[in-house]
């Protein structure tokens, strides 16, 4: 699809700062941004980098204006001034390139459905998918090819379950639910004893729970609790390749990048973000608005609303007094060598000296 600067204008009821007519047949990030192509600027940094773009157009964050004015005075670029840039550019990439049209095709006589499943109404169930008996299924939810949904789950309305996602039984999905492909809920949780010299499987009898608008990314697997349910909070997002245990409770609104791995009972509060590759070890607590860095490893309980980084995990401000010491061990093991040498060579002076006195 392609349009003008004008009707992009119209779109967010916003004013334009040079060519209107100019068409529009793209939107791209700032440096890949061609001359009929709109991107946006929301920082410094992107201002920065807008020195060496070739855009067109660009959706201009407001509090950046007086800076854009004087950094390029007569611009080469359209601009169009908004409240947020960001939330502008996902608008107007969304008309550009409109989502495509999902075939209405029911129920397919290809799903293995069993008998005992209660299905809602606008259900589109795609061939290769099995549904096992007690299943419960809301309306309008779309479930991809290759899907397997074990006994007596419970899915709720508006939900999407991508290719080849794996429920075991029991697994509760609340309402406009996101399921990527791959993803296993309900598997059992790693634990074990060790007895007589071999390691003797704990049964896992619990449940998972997913509450409304939870989004999960591709691979990521998400254990059945021991007794009672593993439990992810309302609204929360979660990357492609997390691990999530046994018995761990989520709270509502929190946001882990990929390959975060969280081991049994642990708990957080709301608001949680863990960057990439982030360890937490069995029952720590992660505290509200907590933030941890990327490849963090917890081994305690996190305050709410601090910022912890490195591995062991500490306060932001420790972590990089420690990282800018470590830096300067290479210096000080010079020093330290210079200050030896000088000791050496004091001490071999002194040695000398009481030679003489002693000869004297």
């Amino acid at each position: 699809m392609s349009t003008t600067v004008e009707w992009i204008a119209q779109e967010l009821n916003c004013l334009v700062k040079g060519n209107q007519r100019l068409e529009i047949h793209g939107a791209e990030s700032v440096l890949k941004a061609g001359p009929h192509d709109i991107t946006f600027v929301g920082d410094e940094l992107n201002l920065k980098r807008l020195r060496s773009s070739n855009a067109g157009a660009v959706l201009l964050e407001k509090r950046l204006e007086e800076s854009f004015e004087k950094s390029f005075g007569e611009a080469p670029f359209t601009s169009i001034a908004v409240v947020d840039a960001q939330a502008a550019f996902i608008k107007i990439i969304q008309k550009l390139r409109p989502s495509r049209p999902l075939p209405e095709i029911g129920v397919s006589l290809q799903a293995q459905i069993s008998d005992n499943v209660e299905l809602g109404e606008n259900c589109q169930i795609y061939p290769q998918v099995t549904i096992r008996p007690g299943v419960r299924i809301g309306k309008n939810c779309r479930i991809y090819p290759g899907v397997y949904i074990g006994e007596d789950c419970v899915i709720g309305d508006d939900v999407t379950i991508h290719a080849n996602a794996v429920f075991y039984p029991d697994v509760k999905l609340g309402n406009r639910v996101l399921i990527h492909a791959a993803a296993v809920l309900g598997c059992d949780g790693f634990g074990y004893r060790f007895e007589a010299g071999r390691f003797i499987k704990i049964p896992h009898l619990g449940s998972v729970r997913i509450e409304d608008d939870v989004e999960i990314g591709a691979g990521t697997t998400i254990d059945r609790g021991m007794i009672g349910p593993t439990v992810i909070g309302e609204g929360t997002k979660i990357d492609n390749q997390v691990m999530i245990a046994h018995n761990c409770e989520i709270g509502k609104h929190n946001a882990f990048a990929s390959q975060v791995g969280f081991a049994g009972s642990i708990t957080t509060g709301d608001y949680v973000r863990c960057a990439g590759q982030v360890g937490v070890a069995d029952h720590v607590h992660i505290g509200d608005q907590a933030t941890l860095g990327a490849r963090a490893g917890v081994h305690r309980d996190i305050p709410p609303g601090e910022v912890h980084i490195g591995t062991p995990a500490a306060p932001e401000k420790e972590q990089r007094k420690i990282v800018m010491s470590i830096r300067k061990v290479p210096e000080m093991r010079k020093q330290i060598r210079e200050l030896e040498n000088q000791i050496k060579q004091m001490s071999q002076q002194l040695e000398s000296l009481n030679q003489l006195t002693a000869d004297k």
